[in-house]
This record gives C-alpha cells, structure tokens and sequence, in this order.
C-alpha cells in the first residue's frame, strides 16, 4: 500500500502547520533592526519561515517576548518544508548586569559606613 498525497494537499498541510507554529510561538530573532518569528528553537539552534526571513547569518539576539535570552553567533543549516533552520555556533545567555571578576560572598555587606555614618553626617 501506498500514501500518496498530491502536492497542493501538501502544500496546504505546510501552511497550517507553520501558521500555528508562527501563532503559539513567543520566540523572535533580531537582526539589525527586523525581527522574525521563531517557528521552533532546540538545543543547538532554531528555525524560522523560509518565505518571510531572509538568509540569516552571522550575529543575531533571541527574545522571548520582550526579555532579551541571548545573543547568538549563527549558520544556516538545511531548508524543509517551508522551515529554514539555523544551528548555533555561540549562544551566549544574556544577562542584565556586568559579571563580576571576583567571588563575592553571600553575606558580605552591601557597603561601609564611614567612622561618623551612623549619625548620618558627612566630614
């Protein structure tokens, strides 16, 4: 027994799916000042809709929403049914505040205070 499904049954088939994946997805790329929509993103990279996105390469940023995830040093791997796929070279997680070169303890103090701090005067 065969399955043989013509081609425009396919190609319908093709579309709704990545319409629903475009619908429940958060995800978007950035690249200089456009975003795409992220179809589906996996542990070494992502894909997004080949008809919409350009050929992406290079340094792009993955958000979820608004919230920045990471930054993302990328190369196209394979084009399949309407999906153009992506692998990660780099994917740095982003971060909001600068590490810090040094441990610090967790009960260390926030700051000093000077010699006349507890009176709430500066010398």
């Amino acid at each position: 027994m065969t399955t043989y499904v013509p081609k425009a049954v396919q190609d319908a088939l093709d579309d709704a799916r990545l319409k629903g994946m475009k619908k429940k997805s958060r995800l978007r790329v950035q690249v200089g000042n456009a975003f795409f929509p992220v179809l589906r993103m996996w542990k070494t990279g992502f894909s997004v809709e080949e008809e919409t996105a350009p050929q992406l390469r290079g340094l792009v940023d993955l958000f979820d929403g608004a919230r920045h995830l990471s930054q993302c040093l990328i190369v196209a791997s394979e084009a399949e049914g309407g999906e153009m796929r992506y692998e990660f070279k780099r994917a740095t997680p982003a971060a909001d505040h600068a590490p810090l070169d040094f441990y610090r303890a967790p009960d260390a103090p926030v700051g000093l205070l000077g010699q006349d701090g507890a009176e709430g005067r500066l010398q």
